[in-house]
């Protein structure tokens, strides 16, 4: 899949920019093309540190970030694989436990390029690649890896022993690569399941738990669903986290939502269903704290989009761009945001998206729609977005950029940034913080 990527570093530039000459098959999964870089690249992914590897259509990042929390709680040195990026393309790849610098970045991506020649790898794949090469030339403890589309056919899934492996909520995405079935994104997903490797999952409906149950079984993974052999809730205040091991509370996350929470409870599972990293309970609760995970429900108090806004208004920002994401960022919305203060959404869609399933669960919730165009990318136009929401019964309006909607606002309300990751990236980028 064609992924839309700039870097400021002109070296790091000239590489993406060659990369594009050298990709073949356009638009098509598979592991051939990763095993063969890999192959040519002295098979780097078998010198890697233990391998947290977590799939998911949404919450897989958050769970990646609790991991990475934990794991460093507990003293231990950690790599990280996540994607897309939100402003800088070094936020991909962590070397022990800090962003990679554009030094390191071009020359991995050099070398992995001289071997792409005759391969015609992805952007994606290639990204893979150099971050296994850094992973496995740089001592850590632990590498935690972030499955970019599906789980079955994606390039992280080379890795053929990892230490456990995990899924994150399930719901329909890249309906053109997965299919429109819930049940055909479940067997994508768990296609990362490996022969003796503890897969840690969520609750789902019968059908899906079936499905991921039948591929555990057919590879021999050992399969620990949520509410059979783990299981945690919400209550009073506290996470409650219980498995074979024993039952304890932690403080809720720093990330704001139940969705959170169950994301934590995840990462907490996928730690406890291992046993080669020594992970205290005193590292699971000081990583509720720890974790940060930009664009999720993110609260910005400063910058110069911000201080365009009438005084007294709110800025968040979240990347959620389909439609389960929506309903649990809606759902907060009607919980928590309680205190009169119009909601008001700065939109956008890809034109690959969902918009209306979307847009749908903020009906009653959201008073304003202001649609918005994404910079470089094939999207819905502000008008198309406005004309939809508008029969969906939303008001709304189009705009031109971030700060035309800032300003069109005449007085306080709580604006939030939504239905791209792009999106989001532009606002961190205009407005301030940068992810570290």
């Amino acid at each position: 899949m064609k992924e839309v990527i700039r870097s400021a570093d002109p070296r790091v530039a000239a590489l993406i920019q060659r990369q594009a000459t050298q990709y073949q098959d356009r638009d098509q999964l598979g592991l051939d093309r990763i095993s063969a870089l890999l192959e040519a690249l002295g098979r780097p992914q078998d010198r890697m540190p233990p391998v947290f590897h977590v799939a998911g259509t949404n919450g897989k990042g958050s769970t990646c970030a609790f991991l990475r929390a934990g794991l460093e709680a507990a003293g231990h040195r950690v790599h990280a694989f996540t994607s897309p990026h939100l402003v800088r393309y070094n936020e991909r790849i962590r070397i022990a436990g800090k962003l990679i610098e554009d030094a390191r970045l071009a020359e991995l991506m050099g070398r992995v390029l001289d071997a792409n020649d005759e391969i015609g790898a992805s952007l994606f794949e290639v990204n893979t690649a150099v971050a296994f090469l850094a992973f496995a030339e740089t001592p850590a403890d632990a590498c935690i890896l972030e499955v970019g589309l599906g789980g079955r056919l994606d390039a992280t899934n080379v890795v053929e022993r990892p230490l456990v492996t995990g899924i994150a909520s399930l719901g329909l995405d890249h309906q053109h690569f997965l299919g429109n079935r819930m049940v055909d994104v479940a067997g994508e997903k768990a296609g990362i399941a490996k022969r003796g490797v503890p897969l840690v999952t969520q609750l789902y409906p019968p059908e899906l738990a079936g499905r991921i149950s039948e591929i555990a079984q057919d590879v021999g993974a050992i399969w620990e669903p949520r509410g059979l052999h783990w299981d945690a809730i919400v209550r009073q205040g506290k996470l409650h986290y219980r498995d074979r091991r024993g039952e304890f509370a932690l403080p809720l996350p720093r990330l704001p939502g139940k969705h959170q929470a169950l994301n934590a409870a995840s990462a907490v599972a996928m730690l406890r269903h291992q046993s080669v990293l020594d992970i205290p309970p005193s590292a699971l609760s000081a990583a509720m704290g720890w974790t940060n995970w930009p664009a999720r429900l993110q609260q910005l108090h400063r910058g110069p989009l911000f201080d365009m806004l009438p005084r007294g208004s709110e800025l968040w920002v979240d990347g959620g761009h389909n439609p389960s994401a929506a309903r649990l960022v809606a759902d907060y919305a009607r919980k928590h945001w309680t205190d009169g203060l119009p909601l008001v959404l700065l939109f956008a869609s890809l034109t690959t998206k969902d918009a209306a399933g979307v847009l749908r669960p903020f009906k009653g919730t959201a008073a304003q729609i202001l649609s918005l165009p994404i910079e470089g990318h094939d999207c819905r136009s502000p008008k198309e977005l406005a004309l939809l929401a508008e029969s969906m019964g939303l008001p709304a309006k189009p705009k031109s950029s971030l700060a035309d909607a800032m300003t069109a606002l005449p007085k306080p309300a709580r604006v939030l940034v939504f239905g791209s990751l792009y999106l989001a990236g532009e606002l961190l980028m205009l407005n301030g913080p940068l992810p570290d």
